[in-house]
């Protein structure tokens, strides 16, 4: 059986600090500012990991799919093959981007590009979530 409690707090967390992020005080000093995009890119990378290995598991577990890859963006490949996603292939595949950007750069260029992507990837991940766990969303 397939756990998804640790996906399930790192979107939850992820989402209520976008939310943080999205609604905060512009009047708050920068470095404060900063520290709450920046955990925002944090959450999306733990988000981004817990995802990907618990839809590694769904397709070897679930859709019993043998020799899955070890890797995101061909697990995303296979995913949406079996229709997982809602949305394009080629926006799974920023996502595997940014991660790999957000890892070695927090500049305020590659941080913008990530605090832009994020409002689309927790709906992606939301959906993904409920198609691969049955359950919805709270």
């Amino acid at each position: 059986m397939i756990e998804y409690d640790k996906f399930q707090k790192s979107l939850k967390h992820l989402e209520v600090q976008y939310e943080n992020y999205s609604t905060i005080d512009k009047n708050l000093p920068e470095l404060i500012q900063e520290a709450v995009a920046e955990s925002v890119i944090q959450r999306f990378e733990t988000c981004y990991d817990c995802m990907w290995k618990v839809l590694k598991r769904y397709l070897s577990e679930e859709l019993g799919l043998p020799e899955v890859p070890n890797s995101p963006k061909p697990i995303f490949k296979i995913a949406n093959e079996n229709q997982l996603f809602a949305s394009t292939i080629e926006q799974w595949l920023k996502y595997a981007d940014l991660r790999i950007a957000t890892s070695h750069d927090y500049s305020g260029e590659k941080a913008l590009a990530a605090l832009e992507l994020m409002g689309d990837f927790i709906d992606d991940a939301l959906g993904l979530y409920q198609t691969m766990s049955g359950q919805s969303w709270e």
